[in-house]
């Protein structure tokens, strides 16, 4: 098989290369997937960048990558052989593994290779697994939403976009922010009201849309640069679903304020989900594409040979869809 691969940590031109390895054999309980495409995510770019205190990578060589879709191609004992050919999608490809689904193939734990519609494409399902199911949790890990008031901080973003369509399937009201060049594509997802999140008196104004009550939930794409605004806008008992902080990654936290609302804080990270968190997140979001209320689009699909310059356009950011590699040009 073909596959882009890493073993010190870097600039993506310095560090990615394409190489020639063998297509590895699915073990008990395991398949192997050819991949269509894989999905490039901020994750996958900060990990072959290097966290904090990292000198290496985890593993000598890396194949990045744990989104991506494709057809099993053969089956592992356990596994039930009428599963070769079914076309699927993966999650958490490359989480806690060295090999993910920069590669023509991947093999995994059945599990981890989820059943797809034939309706639903290739290119739409290879970013389920990090921004769909990020961003299904962060919406319904709250339980039934219909007839709440949802901010979306960051309505314009990969999972801030998913995550307006499906609070709107949800029956929820969706007051989203974002830049100003992200307005129109929040609007397009469904939200209510769409609020320039740098405007001074963002809360007064998030309040008001809402009738001047506090808001139920809020899914956060920043939490620390947001978190006294969120508890001043916050319900008493209300969650804040927090899936990022980039900007600021030790957050001072308003504790009073949040104490005497008895505000919920959500910390997520997709990958450590619990079965039945995962299950729920994934029942939901294929409810969602049955019933066409979920668009996930893609702004651009690179070649395999063109991962560097995949992970260079993520880091650009600003974008409007996902980032996917043809894992087969």
């Amino acid at each position: 098989m073909r596959a882009i691969t890493y073993s010190s940590l870097g600039e993506a031109k310095d560090v990615l290369s394409m190489a020639e390895m063998p297509t590895p054999s699915p073990a008990k309980g395991e398949v192997l997937v050819r991949l269509a495409y894989s999905g490039v995510n901020p994750s996958d770019v900060k990990s072959r960048r290097g966290r904090p205190g990292m000198t290496r990578p985890p593993y000598d060589r890396v194949i990045p990558h744990s989104d991506g879709a494709g057809i099993i191609e053969s089956v592992g004992e356990g596994v039930d052989a009428d599963r070769v050919g079914q076309r699927v999608w993966i999650w958490n490809g490359q989480w806690q593994r060295p090999f993910g689904t920069a590669a023509t193939h991947i093999v995994l734990p059945q599990d981890q290779a989820v059943a797809l519609a034939d309706d639903v494409t290739f290119e739409t399902a290879a970013s389920f697994g990090i921004p769909g199911l990020t961003a299904t949790h962060a919406v319904f890990n709250g339980a039934d939403i219909k007839g709440q008031t949802l901010l979306v901080q960051g309505g314009a973003g990969t999972v801030g976009y998913i995550a307006v369509q499906l609070a709107k399937w949800g029956g929820a009201r969706v007051i989203a922010t974002t830049g100003a060049a992200g307005a129109e594509r929040a609007k397009s997802a469904g939200a209510d009201v769409v609020l320039d999140y740098a405007a001074p008196d963002l809360a007064a104004q998030i309040l008001a849309a809402n009738d001047g009550r506090p808001v139920d939930q809020i899914i956060e794409v920043e939490f620390g640069v947001n978190i006294a605004l969120d508890a001043e806008v916050i319900k008493p008992n209300g969650r804040i679903a927090a899936y990022g902080s980039a900007k600021v990654m030790d957050p001072t936290l308003p504790f009073l304020p949040l104490l005497f609302k008895a505000v919920t804080i959500d910390i997520i990270l997709v990958y450590l989900l619990t079965d039945a968190q995962r299950s729920l997140a994934i029942e939901k979001l294929h409810d969602a594409l049955r019933q066409n209320a979920l668009d996930c689009p893609v702004e651009t699909i690179f070649a395999l040979s063109e991962t560097v310059q995949a992970h260079e356009a993520v880091e650009a950011g600003a974008r409007k869809g996902a980032i996917l590699i043809d894992c087969q040009t």
